[in-house]
Formats: C-alpha cells, structure tokens, sequence
C-alpha cells in the first residue's frame, strides 16, 4: 500500500512531455539504428550541406553548387562538377560538398585533392591558383588571407608558403617532442595545434616536450609478432608534460618563443591573436586548475608583456575559449566565464600597456551561453547561442553593447547556426522532437527567417516507441533532474518489463536535449522494440546547468552522480509496468565507470550491467582530466580510495559484462584489467570482451557489433 501511494505521489510530481509518433507498420533493423550500419543513413533525416560566399548562402550537391536567394528560395547554379573537373587536370573531384569559399565578391572556390588545394575562377573557367599538398600531411591549416598552409608530417612542423616554397619550421620532432598538434589531452577547448595570425604572416604553434611522460604500452597486434605501440601518457600525480609557444616568421624563417617562463606544471591555452598581429594572448593555468590569467606577449620578440586579468576559484577554472576582438574596436574584446556561476559573455576594453578594464557583463542569468558565433559588426552585437529559452534546448541570440538581447528564428529545439562572415545573415539547421530538421536563413537584424528545408520524419513507416521526459528531484531534494523514458514496442500497461538504465553522468556531456526524439540513441529504440523500458537521466555532474550543478561532484567523482540515479531507479521501480527485479545499467567511458560503480556499490538494484570502455581508478586517468576534478591522489587519497572500484569488486552480484578497446588511450586497457585481477581475487565473476586494436570508441561495422553483443547480453540474462 505504502508503494503504491508513493508512486502516484512521484507521478503526480514529474511533469511530462511526449512523443507520439504517426505509427507505421515496419519494424527497426539494427543496421537501420546504429551509424555504420548498412542503411543507417536512409533513416537519417534529409539535410542540405550549405557555405558561405560573403552573405550568399551557397548550396553544395554532388553534381553543382548553387546560390540560394535569401528572399525567395530559389536557386541559381554557380558551377557543376563538370566544370570544376574539366579545368583541374589530371585529379578529378568526385563531389562538391567540400567546396569553400574565402572571398567575398570573388568567383573563386577553394577545393582539395589529397595532392593538392586549388583555387578555381568558375566564371573565367581557369584555376587561378594552385598549392602542393605534402605526402602524409596531417592537421593542415591554411589561412586565406596569405594562402600560407601550414602542417605536421611525423611531429614536425612545416609551412607552405603561397608562391609554393616549402619551409621546415621543426626538424627534432619525434615521439618525445612534438610540434604543431593539439596538446594538454585536448582539454581547455584546445583542438589544434597551429594558429595563424589574422592576416596570416605569422604562425603561433605549440611545442610539447613530454620526454619525462611515461609510456603506456599499447601493443600492436597486427605485426608477425606484436610489437609495442606506446602512448605517452600522463597520470593523475605523476609527471606531465612541457609546453611552450612559438612563433614563426615564414618571410624571415625565424622562429621565437613566448616568453613565459618554466612551463612545468602549467597549461597554455586559448590562444589569440590582436588584430595588428603584434600581440598574443594566452591563457595560463596552474596544475590545480584553479588560478587562471590572461597574458600578452610582443609576438616579434616573445617578450613577456603583461598580465590583463586573472581568475580564481576554490574548486577549479576552466577557460575553454580564447578572447574575441571586436571588429569595429580592435581596443575591445570579449570573454566567457563562470565567474557568476553560469558561463556568460564579458566585454572588456585595454588601456595603455596591459591596462584592462571590465566594461560590461552582456550577458546574465541562469543559463548558460554555449557558442560565441562571432559578430554582427553592422548592428554591433553578439550572436551566440544559450538555453535560456528552454534549459534542454538551445536557441540563437544576439546581445548588443548594450547587454539587450534579441532572440533569432525559433527558439523551439536544438539549433546549430553557422553565421555569414559579416554577421548579417546565418543558416540554422535544427531539429525538435516535433520534427526531424529544419534549415532557416536568418537575417540577424530582426531576427526574420526563410525556411529552406523542411525534412520529412524518416521513421514515419516504421513502429515507433513512446517516448516521454519529465523531471525528478535530485537526491539534494532540490535540483531538477532531467529525464527520458522510452516505451516497449506495442506497449501494455498491464504487463511488467524489464527496464534499462542508460547512464553517462560526467562533465562535459548530457543525454536528454530538445531535439530530434529528445536526442534517444538507436541503440535505445532497438531495445524499445525488444520489450525493454529504456530510461536515462542527467544527474548532476553533466553540462549546460551551471556551475554549482557541475562542481557538486568535486573530488569524489561519481558519489553524488549515483546518488541522482538511485533517485532514477525509484522513479522507475515506481512505475506500475516496470518489474523491478528485472532492472539493468549500461553506460560508455564515464558511464562504463557509473555502470561498474553501481553494480558494485548497489549490488541489489540491478541485474545486469554492461560498462564498456569504464574508469575504474581515478589515478589511472590522466592529468588534466582527473586532476580538474578529483585534485591529485596526494592531496586527495581519501577520495581517490572511495571512488576506486577495485576494492568494490568483492561486491558484485548480478551479471556484469566489461567491454573494451584493446588499444584505447583514453580509459586505457588497465582499468579494465585491474578489476578483472580483483575480481577473480575476490572470487566475483564479471565477463569480459575485447574489440582488439580499436580505440576508445568502436567506428563503422565494428560499432554495429558492439551495440548487438550488448542488446543480445541483456537478452540473454535480463529477459529471462
């Protein structure tokens, strides 16, 4: 009686938002649900592929590029792919969907072959200019303004000049010493390793020493007898690496190097230009992640120049984009932060020197700003994207000086906006659980659209599962947690079935969003249509809530995201066709660890797991990662022990299946490894399954695989 009760209150306290889709009669193939699968890509909803030309909006197709009229819709043809290939020569394109456009005003496009990029006068039917690709050429950066490129072939650098002349930047690179790639693990927003000034005479580039890094020793099994293929890297309290900045000159062929002092212990990021080229700025982060300062350097002499700002907080910062100079006052520039608690956009204006002063916070809230797309220089304003509007959504906006702010198009789903290079005009491309995609032209003065693009839904045939969301309470009792519940197949609320927990749980990522089908996974709807109950919840922890809700899990990863999911199962055991003996978990990476952890830690929930890719000690993580989070295991050993799983392993009842990448340089092989030894130790009996030489994540064939063995494990011990 006392559950029954319970439930009706839980129901009566979640609100809900549903999907009922037009049934059809056709049943779901694996293949037709997971990427890589052969007819994947027929059941993905109809896109166009669109560039820039200045503010003409041009279409790309296989066979032609087209402009499209902003005011009407309607199409005009620039070329067709027979033009193109009948004045390139020899190499012929296949398609034009990588066609770009630099400059505005001129009919030239920019198109590649792997031996070489082109710039071709489609009106005067001639390649205007050409530029050699080098062989094994990776992470190609090329600037338009100087029609320099630049490039790394075996960790060294090189640029390409415009007229052709190829210039060695680096010749020490190797397997200790890197140039010109990303470093720092890809943290702090860092995805490249090159960085051209604005008018391309000069290339900032990074130089990672990590000699003192120890190897973790992949190996290779593809070679008559496997070979070693280490990785370098570095783990939470041990040694990392050294970075530095450099600065090349490709008219002088002279390299300099910012001035910034050791480098030990220290992270370099958010690299930016001023628009004179005459400085750089960077931000410069402790090891502890929590002291942050914005620093200028003369980039002729790499002279030290001054700090503008800093930064602190008690738990960690983390600067994830570089300033932005305003384009109609190169003395102004804007940054997002956290400062306030949300992640909002800061205008400040120099002074003499490295004077710096705050001018305006042009955005506050609660909410969060998630993209800066650059400026709208006509009107002076911002355009960005937020999920002010909806906190699982994201919408367009503009700010102005002024700090008021405008909303662009519809503010119903998840946009992903590409703005004009003046910033009078974007294309949005956007779905919601209302529809499967959309693609506006926008003017952002005014904020009026032109509809382009308006995809049928391609499971329109198909039966398709009920799909709900709503909110619980967090175990704090206060903060809402956002949720999705996905419905068997020709469901019955009179029967009991087993359900599934979908988790990821960590920073940086979240499950449930406005767009199409409230962002389900294929693997989801598999299992829907299976007779499974597929739940999934953003505890605290995840991205777009605010700082408070982010930092709830400082320092013992993972305790108070399990907290949030057991708040989850309750919701669901409370639901009257859900059996509550019959409850599974399933998470990747971050959730390999929340899925291992909550079998281990609630051993009496769940039945059956399957943690692909897990955590499952923090000190085997690397540095900048784990240490933002959990601290070092020095200065933290009492979290470092709690949230480590392998003392846990004694505690696993139910069925649980470890899978992972046999050369994974994320969540390497020996988290996985450790607590199948402690388990064995322990007398416990995981399963264990292995996609030998893949990575972190399975790609094509092998991820149809992978989401089949996981469906046919939960078959094979949750059904019954």
């Amino acid at each position: 009686m006392r559950g029954t009760v319970r439930a009706v209150a839980v129901l009566l306290l979640t609100a809900f938002s549903t999907i009922t889709m037009a049934q059809g009669t056709k049943l779901f193939t694996i293949d037709d649900l997971v990427p890589g699968g052969a007819t994947f890509r027929n059941l993905y909803p109809e896109t166009m592929y669109l560039e820039w030309w200045g503010d003409e909006c041009v279409q790309l197709d296989m066979e032609e590029c087209a402009v499209i009229d902003k005011k009407s819709g309607k199409k005009t043809t620039l070329f067709t792919l027979d033009d193109i290939n009948n004045v390139m020569g020899e190499e012929k394109l296949q398609h034009l969907y990588y066609a770009q456009f630099p400059y505005a005003g001129k009919t030239l496009v920019m198109l590649s072959t792997p031996k070489e990029r082109m710039l071709i006068d489609w009106k005067a039917k001639k390649v205007e200019w050409r530029q050699a690709v080098a062989k094994g050429a990776q992470g190609q950066d090329w600037n338009a303004a100087s029609r320099n490129a630049a490039y790394v072939i075996d960790h060294n650098l090189y640029v390409t000049t415009s007229d052709g002349q190829a210039k060695t930047v680096s010749t020490d690179g190797c397997h200790d010493i890197v140039y010109g790639e990303s470093v720092h693990r890809d943290e702090f927003g860092i995805t490249k390793g090159t960085f051209w000034s604005p008018k391309g005479n000069l290339l900032a580039f990074y130089r990672m020493d990590q000699s003192m890094v120890t190897d973790y020793p992949q190996v290779d099994i593809t070679t008559r007898c496997a070979s070693l293929a280490p990785d370098k890297y570095p783990m939470a309290g041990e040694a990392s690496h050294k970075v530095t900045v450099g600065v090349y000159n490709p008219a002088t062929d002279k390299t300099v190097y910012l001035d910034a002092g050791d480098s030990t212990d220290r992270y370099f990021t958010n690299i930016a230009w001023s628009p004179d080229e005459k400085q750089i700025y960077m931000i410069e982060l402790n090891r502890d992640q929590n002291h942050a300062q914005l620093v200028a350097y003369d980039a002729a002499s790499g002279k030290k120049l001054g700090t503008l700002f800093e930064e602190k907080n008690e738990k960690y910062v983390e600067p994830m984009t570089p300033i932005q100079f305003l384009p109609w006052n190169d003395r102004c520039f804007i940054y997002q932060t956290r400062r306030d608690g949300y992640n909002h956009i800061y205008l400040y204006e120099l002074g003499k020197g490295t004077e710096c002063k705050l001018v305006a916070q042009l955005t506050k809230g609660k909410y969060e700003v998630m993209d800066v797309l650059g400026f709208d220089a006509a009107k002076k304003a911002v355009v960005y994207t937020s999920n002010e509007a909806d906190v699982i959504g994201k919408s367009v906006w503009t700010v102005g000086m002024n700090g008021k702010r405008t909303a662009l198009g519809s503010k119903e789903g998840w946009h992903n906006p590409v703005l004009a290079p003046s910033g009078k005009y974007l294309y949005d491309n956007y779905s919601s659980p209302s529809f499967a995609r959309r693609i506006d032209i926008v003017q952002t003065a005014g904020g009026k659209a032109l509809n382009v693009l308006n995809a049928r839904e391609p499971w329109d045939d198909y039966k398709v599962p009920e799909m709900k969301t709503g909110t619980i309470k967090a175990a704090d009792g206060v903060t809402d947690l956002y949720y999705r519940l996905v419905l068997p197949t020709d469901f019955d609320p009179t029967k009991k079935y087993p359900a599934v927990v979908y988790v990821y749980g960590g920073p940086h990522a979240h499950n449930i969003d406005a767009s199409r089908h409230w962002g389900v996974r294929g693997l989801d709807i598999w299992m829907a249509q299976n007779g499974y109950v597929m739940f999934c919840l953003d505890n605290r922890g995840s991205e777009h809530r605010g700082l408070d809700f982010e930092q709830a899990t400082f320092r013992n990863l993972g305790v108070e995201e399990m907290k949030d999911q057991i708040k989850g199962v309750e919701f669901l055991k409370s639901l009257p066709y859900v059996d509550g003996d019959r409850l599974g978990v399933h998470g990747w990476s971050y959730g390999g660890y929340m899925t291992t952890s909550l079998m281990t830690t609630y051993p009496d929930v769940f039945k059956v797991g399957v943690a692909g890719g897990p955590v499952i000690d923090w000190k085997y993580y690397e540095v900048m990662y784990g240490e933002r989070y959990m601290d070092t295991p020095q200065t933290n050993p009492e979290g470092y022990a709690s949230t480590s799983l392998i003392g846990k392993a004694k505690n696993l009842k139910g069925r649980l299946l470890i899978i992972y990448g046999g050369n994974d340089p994320t969540c390497v092989p020996q988290h996985t490894l450790s607590f199948i030894r402690a388990s064995i130790d322990a007398g416990t009996h995981p399963d264990l399954f292995t996609y030998p030489g893949d990575g972190h994540n399975m790609f094509g064939t092998d991820r149809v695989h992978l989401e089949e063995h996981i469906s046919r494990y939960f078959d094979d011990f949750l059904k019954r």
